[in-house]
């Protein structure tokens, strides 16, 4: 099959970039074709993304107090550059809208928070973010937070907190896609075993690959398959492979092996653009996600598994959570 035909009738789901951020301090805007970072609309739509998860990061300076303040400000601006771009970008919140990705020239919007500081102690604020439009919760930064530790702690082997354990049932009572990438070992393990839904790493790869501590071993990786989640591949260089000299060739490794120990169905794309400083040579920003596509058929994935891995897989996740 051609690549470029297939990856224009697949659905193409990237769970992670950092675009909001810039845009907030004025850098560039969603709209506005950019020579500066990785991701704006008309490169989203000239790479073919149908979907698009915006995660809304909370900075260090403004942890641990001011979070919440932090992330509305991030949704003002999402939902002004929405507002801008409405020819563009549409917002995803619910799971009837899953069959329009894809359908039209249109990217659809899935807003994801990056850090638990957001919510601080509070339920009420988390369900306050849900009305909002918040549909998937980065529990943890690095760093330690009311929820749980994160992985730049690990060395206290901290996991979930009491809090964290109410927060882990209320997103699944909610329709809260829970994202243990950054999460400390022992709060990954803590969340497979509260969660009744499936969780994503919505960008982290395979750590046997590359022992880079944001990465997954082969146990938390069958533990996330067998719970039914999806692990989204982080071009992070560094991510990637030991010397930080990747390129698309180091990704379709990741891949491989990934769909080697689990199979194909709990793998998919979480490219962390503009959130990171290099990318792999060969996807230089998200217009180039088309070779991607190339290289998966060229590796011996099927038109099928090239499908799931593009977006499918987290559809399916996405559809299972989510409320209609």
């Amino acid at each position: 099959m051609d690549p470029i035909d297939l990856h224009r009738q697949a659905v193409v789901v990237d769970a992670h970039c950092d675009t909001i951020l810039h845009v907030a301090r004025g850098r560039r805007r969603l709209g506005v074709p950019s020579d500066e970072g990785h991701l704006d609309l008309p490169r989203l739509l000239k790479g073919g993304v149908d979907v698009q998860f915006f995660a809304l990061y909370i900075e260090p300076e403004y942890k641990p107090d001011r979070g919440l303040k932090r992330v509305l400000e991030h949704l003002d601006t999402f939902y002004q550059e929405l507002e801008d771009n409405h020819d563009a970008l549409f917002l995803i919140t619910d799971k009837g809208q899953l069959p329009r990705a894809g359908q039209q020239d249109r990217v659809g919007a899935v807003l994801a928070i990056e850090g638990g500081e957001a919510i601080g102690d509070s339920l009420a604020a988390l369900r306050a973010l849900y009305r909002l439009g918040v549909r998937s919760l980065g529990l943890t930064w690095n760093q330690r937070n009311l929820i749980a530790d994160g992985v730049g702690e690990s060395r206290s082997g901290g996991g979930l907190t009491n809090f964290g354990l109410k927060v882990v049932k209320e997103c699944n009572r909610l329709g809260i896609l829970i994202d243990v990438s950054h999460l400390s070992v022992r709060g990954f393990w803590d969340v497979l075993e509260a969660s009744e839904q499936p969780v994503i790493a919505s960008h982290s790869n395979a750590r046997a690959m590359c022992d880079h501590p944001r990465n997954l071993d082969d146990d938390q990786i069958k533990a996330l398959a067998a719970a039914g989640g999806v692990m989204g591949m982080n071009f992070a260089p560094a991510f990637l492979r030991a010397d930080g000299k990747a390129t698309l060739q180091d990704v379709i490794r990741h891949i491989s092996y990934i769909a080697e120990l689990v199979g194909p169905d709990h793998v998919g794309l979480g490219s962390d653009f503009d959130g990171i400083r290099n990318t792999p040579r060969g996807l230089e920003d998200v217009s180039r996600l088309p070779a991607l596509t190339e290289a998966l058929l060229e590796h011996g994935f099927s038109p099928a598994e090239v499908r799931k891995i593009l977006g499918e897989n987290f559809l399916r996740v996405m559809d299972q959570v989510w409320r209609s």
